[in-house]
């Protein structure tokens, strides 16, 4: 892996011979961190330590947040009161809840999520509270996904349904999303969907964060930065994408082994497919996958998981790529009966917790980033003009 290293100022002459440079940073080592390690040749994820596979078994979501951000699994009194915490500040100012109802059915979901946030100290904190960057940390937990169901009524023509006043992250989001109480195995389901979003290293969002966090902003504007970022194709709107295009396999009634060769042949990327850090398929895709099967042998079969366990073994054996998290999530989502532009939104609903995490350990060693870019455009260039359009600066 490239290192980036502080570039000290240098005279012309030094100047004309840049470093090497890695395009995207691929494979730059920007900063430490003790958050989040990536195994990509082993596919192996590590949340503070514990595998994501140990996590998701035998850990809430919640405790996962209260991991990412402190460095250890809460204690049961700690998880009481982050319990409670939550619950008492699942709730959104007058102004946010004003913009989401003149948002209107066809507004983007991610720019909408976006703006909200940014909203939110306006009228949402007391000031006292806002200063410190764990508490920040969880209002904003607790928050986007009452913006984020409260949107979704809204556009579907309904009024937001207030959240409970205990439960789950998982619990009442999918509450206040349909006005029904989830099962038990959706509510697990859905939280284990949660941890495996929570975390992922110091990808594009979380660079963003970090990024905006190094300058001394706020938590509030780093993480709208981090929003803008996720809400690309590339990054968390592959899962949306996804989607459509397992709807679109359906609506052509051929199979999809054939579909995918087809568009292989062309250079059609095929979303879900690779991964920037990992060479074998996403752990967490792995565990999405048996998720994806428990919700069809509940519902006695599921097309989602027959079409995509098709193109899943179609990829890895015409071009030896596997899954991403974004691949399986978008079935489950989809099973769950969540709109498929709603998918990107409760990626940054989970991910918030990571992005936190990360500014926190950013502001206790912080450093402004600031890499440099390698010239390569023109040198050695002077203004000619012709006399009679000439400006004489001295004239006046």
């Amino acid at each position: 892996m490239a290192i980036l290293h502080p570039i000290s100022h240098m005279n012309p002459a030094t100047e004309m011979s840049s470093p090497p440079t890695a395009r995207g940073l691929d494979g730059v080592i920007a900063l430490e961190s003790a958050i989040c390690d990536i195994d990509g040749n082993a596919g192996a994820l590590l949340y503070r330590g514990y595998d994501i596979a140990d996590l998701a078994v035998h850990c809430s979501f919640e405790d996962v947040a209260w991991l990412l951000w402190t460095g250890e699994l809460p204690t049961p009194e700690e998880s009481r009161r982050l319990e409670r915490q939550l619950a008492a500040h699942r709730y959104i100012p007058p102004a946010v809840h004003e913009f989401l109802a003149r948002a209107g059915e066809h507004a983007e979901p991610m720019s909408v999520l976006r703006t909200a946030v940014s909203m939110l100290p306006v009228g949402g904190y007391p000031m006292e509270e806002s200063d410190d960057p764990l508490t920040q940390s969880i209002h904003l937990t607790a928050k986007i996904p009452v913006i984020i169901s409260a949107f979704q009524r809204r556009r579907a023509g309904l009024m937001p349904i207030p959240p409970m006043a205990e439960g789950s992250t998982a619990r009442n989001f999918l509450f206040m999303l349909t006005g029904t109480l989830p099962g038990d195995a959706a509510e697990q389901i859905f939280d284990t969907c949660l941890t495996l979003h929570a975390e992922h290293g110091l990808n594009a969002s979380t660079f963003t964060a970090r990024t905006v966090a190094a300058t001394l902003s706020d938590t509030h504007s780093a993480i709208t930065a981090a929003i803008g970022a996720l809400k690309g194709p590339l990054h968390g709107g592959a899962n949306t994408a996804v989607m459509r295009m397992l709807e679109d396999l359906e609506s052509q009634n051929r199979a999809p082994r054939e579909v995918i060769l087809e568009k292989l042949e062309t250079k059609e990327r095929i979303m879900g497919f690779g991964h920037r850090v990992y060479r074998t398929i996403d752990p967490r895709a792995v565990i999405l996958k048996d998720l994806l099967q428990t919700l069809a042998d509940e519902q006695g079969g599921s097309l989602w998981l027959d079409m995509s366990v098709e193109i899943m073994d179609t990829m890895a054996e015409s071009r030896k790529l596997y899954p991403n998290v974004d691949f399986f999530s978008a079935s489950v989502y989809a099973t769950l009966g969540i709109p498929a532009d709603m998918f990107t939104p409760i990626f940054a609903m989970s991910r918030v917790t990571g992005w936190t995490a990360h500014i926190m350990e950013q502001w206790n060693d912080n450093r402004l980033i600031r890499p440099r870019a390698a010239y390569v455009g023109p040198r050695n260039r002077t203004v000619q003009r012709s006399p009679a359009l000439s400006t004489d600066k001295n004239r006046h």
